[in-house]
């Protein structure tokens, strides 16, 4: 039924139905498809384009009988410059009728009109309370609106525009943000919180250890045969720790005796003889040097003896792995067997990875989160850098740090694990957040 028939009841009726549907939409692309297609009942329209006047420039929502439209066809190629064209048009609010033998076209846009629209188009203005324009709607007629039908439409218009602010509250519409002023403002707040001071900070692990360890080493080549402490046992100076096997060395002790009791009962034997025998006599010299060697390698074994049962040099916790472990393996001289740590001196070692590496001077601070106490930190500071990356037993290669603690708690007790935040420098946040980036980037690009 068209508009020169509808009887004005039914209008109304008609209207009012427009209007709950437009009530009804959830969404702004929603509200748009009603625009488009619930008016053809009024206006017999061929169709109707929705627009979103956001500024840099509009943008099509909707097209009659159609899912929003994403491909770049010829005709939205074309209905692009047309809708920069009637940006520029003066649009009253009771809406504005175009025709193409009336209106002073540009050549390209009076080139599509012929080809892709009818002879008039009547051009609706959405406005919210504020009468800023935020949506247009063009409907392509044949003929212009019957002027009750085009009140009622426009009319209808505040609707709209009131859904349309509605929804445009409701969600993230960041074409609304993107005018030169906003982009100007947005721009000036990015660069002040990209120069925003900030410090340099890294993670890694961390263990507490001992701040001045005494390493207990064998003192000769030999086998482990008893450990009289345990592991984290309190040991004091002189308590023994350790005996090697001294069987090897009780074998050669009875050897070099014996080869001591040869040498000088040849010696005797040749000074008895030198009073009446020249050869003898010039023996003497030879035997005497004999006797003094084999003396020498007794009182060496001796020395050996002596050192087959380690004592601790001071007093400490005896810090070492599994007992079992060490029982009956063969170890050499300088080998490390255990620490003697003092609990009374804990500190920090960090392996710092070398892809988390920041610059650090000593005594930069440190925070240490026990994987045991979570919920609490020790603070120090960095007392030794290293300048050469090892290899952790993770695999990872990373810089050996030590830090002092300063206050040593109850909890900083020696083998605890956690994680360690070290402070470096102050940088800018641009820096502190593009580092890690930046540094891909260079070691992929070589740029």
């Amino acid at each position: 039924m068209s508009e020169q028939t509808l009887p004005h009841p039914q209008l109304l009726l008609a209207v009012a139905a427009l209007e709950e549907r437009a009530r009804a939409a959830d969404s702004l692309n929603g509200l748009a498809f009603s625009i488009a297609n619930d008016p053809y009942p009024l206006l017999s329209f061929r169709q109707a384009l929705v627009f979103d006047c956001a500024e840099p420039a509009w943008q099509l929502l909707a097209v009659s009988g159609l899912a929003r439209p994403t491909e770049d066809s010829p005709y939205l190629v074309w209905l692009r410059r047309a809708a920069a064209w009637l940006a520029a048009v003066p649009m009253p609010e009771q809406g504005l009728w175009l025709a193409a033998t009336t209106a002073e076209l540009p050549e390209e846009i009076a080139s599509g009109w012929a080809e892709w629209w009818p002879d008039g188009i009547w051009c609706l203005r959405i406005v919210d309370r504020n009468k800023q324009l935020s949506g247009m709607v063009i409907y392509l007629l044949d003929t212009p609106p019957d002027p009750i039908v085009a009140g009622q439409v426009l009319r209808l218009t505040g609707t709209w525009g009131y859904c349309w602010a509605s929804l445009s509250k409701g969600q993230a519409n960041w074409r609304w943000r993107s005018s030169s002023r906003q982009k100007k403002v947005l721009a000036i707040g990015i660069a002040v919180f990209c120069l925003l001071p900030v410090r340099q900070t890294a993670l890694a692990p961390a263990e507490i250890v001992a701040l001045d360890a005494t390493v207990v080493a064998s003192p000769l080549d030999g086998v482990v045969k008893r450990l009289h402490v345990r592991p984290n046992q309190a040991v004091k100076k002189g308590e023994i720790l350790l005996s090697l096997d001294d069987t090897t060395l009780q074998n050669r002790l009875e050897v070099a005796l014996k080869g001591v009791a040869v040498a000088d009962a040849e010696l005797n034997a040749a000074s008895q003889r030198s009073f009446d025998n020249a050869q003898s006599r010039n023996d003497i010299a030879l035997l005497t040097g004999r006797a003094q060697e084999r003396r020498a390698e007794l009182a060496a074994i001796r020395a050996q003896l002596a050192r087959v049962e380690m004592a601790a040099p001071r007093d400490g916790i005896a810090v070492f792995g599994d007992p079992n472990d060490w029982l009956g393996k063969p170890v050499v001289t300088g080998e490390r067997i255990m620490l003697l740590a003092d609990p009374a001196t804990p500190a920090m070692l960090i392996h710092l990875p070398v892809a988390d590496a920041i610059s650090l001077d000593l005594g930069a601070p440190v925070k240490l989160y026990l994987s045991a106490h979570p919920l609490s930190s020790i603070e120090g500071r960095i007392s030794e850098t290293s300048y050469q990356a090892i290899t952790t037993p993770d695999g990872v290669a990373a810089y050996r740090l030590r830090a002092t603690i300063d206050d040593p708690a109850p909890d900083a007790r020696l083998g605890l694990r956690g994680t360690a935040k070290v402070y470096g420098g102050w940088v800018v946040l641009g820096y502190y957040l593009l580092r890690r980036p930046l540094a891909t980037l260079r070691s992929w690009s070589g740029f």
